[in-house]
């Protein structure tokens, strides 16, 4: 995967607190996924009730600190040679999207920003930690993201990583983003297992970052997607299933307990919108078996 060197990217829908300390008590749980005003519902179905403050600082980072070294990402090419110019990149081909999809539909689509963190950071969620991962937090519209998560995705998840694993895992977080539009967060109910809500939630996620994929290169900022894009989204999809993780932290499955989802299901409604590339292809809640 690689950016278009010429396009012109727009760092001010990305906000950089690295290098810059959390304060304050949390006041809701860790995880990855959508975090429900004190609630984080993790895309890697951590223990919610693991709140970590500081942890270090990401190897990916740049020596720079703060928002000039966002500001500094201009170009694709810039994408194409940095970690952070390369987030900077998919939210904005991932809004433009959404953008135009919205107005397709006769609607507004007001952007959410991302939040650029190390060790930890405040959200209206509470305290974003490198324990919590990626997540979305409705109350302030934004996503936050440690830079180190990528490692931690192929060390102690085992996935194998690439650019487009990355793509995949910012695109889930803006799908929770477009949920919170339209009301499907409001779905989402206490419930866990294979069939809940909790779980139709996420791969609805899954799905609306392969409905962006499908359109990833009309937006003006990436070059054609390749097979190898693709497969390093579903293997990256696959490492944070429920099942994956269970068997690989607890020794056992138990698909009562999901949240997320299993590997096989992560991966087939990322396929629904990629291959089918319209948020109404989307709809798990209508799903008889999801």
């Amino acid at each position: 995967m690689s950016f278009r060197p010429d396009a012109q990217l727009d760092p001010e829908q990305v906000r950089d607190v690295r290098g810059r300390r959390g304060a304050g008590l949390a006041v809701g749980g860790g995880g990855i996924g959508v975090v429900l005003v004190a609630l984080a519902i993790m895309l890697l179905g951590g223990d919610p009730s693991v709140i970590l403050e500081g942890g270090g600082t990401s190897a990916l980072q740049p020596a720079l600190e703060g928002t000039s070294a966002i500001e500094s990402c201009q170009t694709g090419a810039d994408a194409n040679n940095r970690a952070d110019c390369r987030i900077v990149g998919y939210v904005n081909s991932i809004q433009a999207y959404w953008t135009t999809e919205f107005q397709r539909s006769g609607s507004r689509y007001p952007r959410a920003e991302t939040v650029l963190f190390s060790g930890s950071t405040q959200s209206a969620c509470g305290t974003a930690s490198s324990a919590s991962g990626p997540f979305y937090c409705p109350p302030d519209r934004s996503v936050y993201l440690d830079l180190s998560f990528f490692q931690e995705l192929q060390g102690r998840f085992g996935a194998q990583g690439g650019n487009f694993a990355e793509a995949y895992v910012v695109a889930h977080e803006y799908g929770h983003h477009v949920q919170n539009l339209t009301g499907a967060l409001n779905n989402r109910g206490n419930d866990t297992g294979a069939d809940s809500s909790a779980v139709r939630v996420e791969l609805m996620a899954d799905c609306l970052a392969g409905v962006w994929a499908h359109h990833a290169e009309s937006t003006g900022f990436l070059q054609k997607l390749t097979r190898e894009d693709i497969a390093q989204a579903l293997d990256a999809a696959a490492a944070v299933g429920d099942d994956r993780i269970q068997r690989s932290t607890q020794g056992r499955v138990n698909p009562e307990s999901w949240t997320h989802g299993s590997a096989e299901q992560r991966q087939r409604w990322f396929l629904v919108g990629w291959e089918r590339g319209t948020f109404d292809e989307c709809n798990t809640f209508a799903a008889a078996n999801p």
